[in-house]
């Protein structure tokens, strides 16, 4: 949300066409809409918003879950117990013996009962109807609502937990391709200038050509020239028209790749705030800041982000040796169903509570949880050279663009110094022509120096600029814009 705020504020600012035709946008403003049209940082915005769903999600694991279970069974047949219809033999006190006694039919001659089939047949029996023991089971309904706590999961829980918040942490510290997006903005930004700066450069080179021509075109009407002498002063400035004309299409390219990096059309009128003045170098640019290497590596969001999964690799080795504990959770439930046996066969909604304790000891498993247990460590281990790996060249990157920027602040005054002496020797150069004790190739070739010292030392300006931006940005101190 933040990002759209700036986003519509930035665009507002550029609308419409014409106002921005006027107003100069700066650096700030450029980088701004970079960052704010970047699909790169968008992307790390949703990573991070799924890190913290999952983080959340790790945070519930210590809760108790609820579930309902529900289920509808059709059936095609009743369900009956016996397969007709049964007789059961029914017993009679007996005085005699003072217990209940099968009654049974007995021989009238012999007093003994009648034997069939090796079984005595009872004179009495209770008619077991089938119809009384099928049970219609066409449609059963069952449900359980279920709670679980967990008790103790082996540390599962608690790992899940570190797990999730060094997941976040890595997604907030990733280089979120912002530090690239300023710096890709500011070169194309400087260039720009530096391509404005080169276009009245080429102009001035231009005016001072054509100025030597209308000299010796004079000179010539005065007999004091030759047609050589001109000829090649024409080649000299058709070639200067030639490069003003590639340095002005540069420009326009330039125009269009800053602007498709700001996410704007390509054909965006865009007036930059120092495109029509000297890149100034003041004293702060030309200051190297120290060396600090712990301090950088503190700042550095990549190397932050190693540290995290180092964390995370940490927490996987403890979900991986969770497995090799015991489990243990709290469980309560409402079961119900309909049909129902709770009190007789009802065809009607009947359930009860339970509650019990559930347990879960791994006993054996071949070796594959203490396998995975030591491949997690592994992967731990290997995070962590991964840190150290990336501090070194962390390192070496910080040097490099720690001499850089000093070779570059070298480069400069060496430009400003061969600027002052190119402006001197054009002078000397010119007056020398003016009072004829010099050629017209020795001008040129003065004017071409001095195009060449101002065309070095505009680079050398834009240099020093663009490796400060390079140096802030590896040692981790690249301002970017808050959110």
């Amino acid at each position: 949300m933040p990002r759209l705020i700036t986003l519509i504020l930035l665009c507002v600012s550029l609308l419409p066409p014409c106002v921005s035709a006027q107003t100069p946008m700066t650096l700030q403003q450029c980088r701004d809409l970079a960052i704010a049209n970047s699909k790169q940082s968008r992307i790390h915005d949703a990573e991070l918003q799924a890190a913290e769903y999952t983080r959340r999600q790790a945070r519930a694991a210590y809760l108790p879950a609820i579930d309902f279970s529900g289920a509808y069974v059709y059936n095609q047949k009743n369900l009956s117990v016996i397969s007709e219809d049964a007789y059961l033999p029914v017993k009679s006190f007996d005085l005699a013996s003072q217990g209940y006694q099968f009654d049974v039919v007995k021989n009238p001659y012999t007093g003994q009962p009648v034997i069939v089939d090796g079984k005595p047949i009872p004179s009495q029996v209770a008619l077991l109807p089938k119809e009384a023991l099928t049970f219609d089971i066409h449609n059963v309904f069952a449900g359980a609502l279920t709670l679980t706590q967990p008790i103790f999961m082996g540390g599962k829980i608690v790992a899940l937990n570190k797990l999730a918040d060094a997941g976040k942490e890595a997604a907030a510290m990733r280089d979120r391709a912002d530090d690239n997006i300023v710096y890709d903005v500011d070169a194309a930004y400087w260039l720009v200038v530096s391509l404005k700066a080169k276009e009245r450069l080429a102009v001035s080179y231009v005016e001072l050509l054509d100025t030597l021509r209308y000299n010796v075109t004079r000179l010539l009407d005065e007999g004091m020239a030759t047609k050589a002498d001109l000829l090649s002063v024409d080649v000299k400035l058709n070639q200067g028209q030639v490069d003003l004309t590639k340095v002005t299409n540069g420009l326009s390219l330039a125009r269009m790749a800053l602007a498709q990096k700001c996410g704007l059309p390509i054909d965006s009128p865009m007036v930059l705030a120092d495109e029509n003045g000297e890149v100034a170098v003041s004293m702060a640019d030309e200051v190297v800041p120290p060396l600090d290497m712990s301090a950088v590596y503190e700042r550095r969001n990549d190397l932050r982000a190693l540290r995290a999964a180092v964390k995370a690799s940490d927490a996987e080795s403890s979900v991986a040796l969770s497995s090799m504990l015991p489990n243990i959770a709290l469980v309560g439930a409402y079961s119900f169903s309909t049909p129902n046996m709770f009190d007789g066969f009802k065809n009607k909604v009947g359930g009860m509570f339970s509650i019990g304790v559930m347990a879960t000891v791994p006993l054996w498993h071949w070796g594959g949880n203490y396998y995975k247990y030591k491949a997690a460590k592994t992967r731990s281990r290997i995070a962590s050279l991964e840190v150290e790996d990336a501090k070194e060249l962390i390192d070496l990157q910080v040097h490099q663009a720690h001499y850089k920027m000093q070779e570059a602040i070298k480069t400069y005054h060496t430009a400003v110094e061969n600027m002052s002496k190119a402006d001197e020797n054009l002078r000397c150069a010119t007056l020398a022509y003016r009072e004829g004790v010099s050629t017209t190739d020795l001008v040129m070739e003065a004017q071409t120096a001095w195009l060449k010292a101002a065309s070095e030392e505009i680079d050398s300006r834009i240099d020093v600029r663009l490796c400060h931006v390079y140096l802030d940005k590896v040692l981790g101190i690249l301002s970017t814009p808050a959110e």
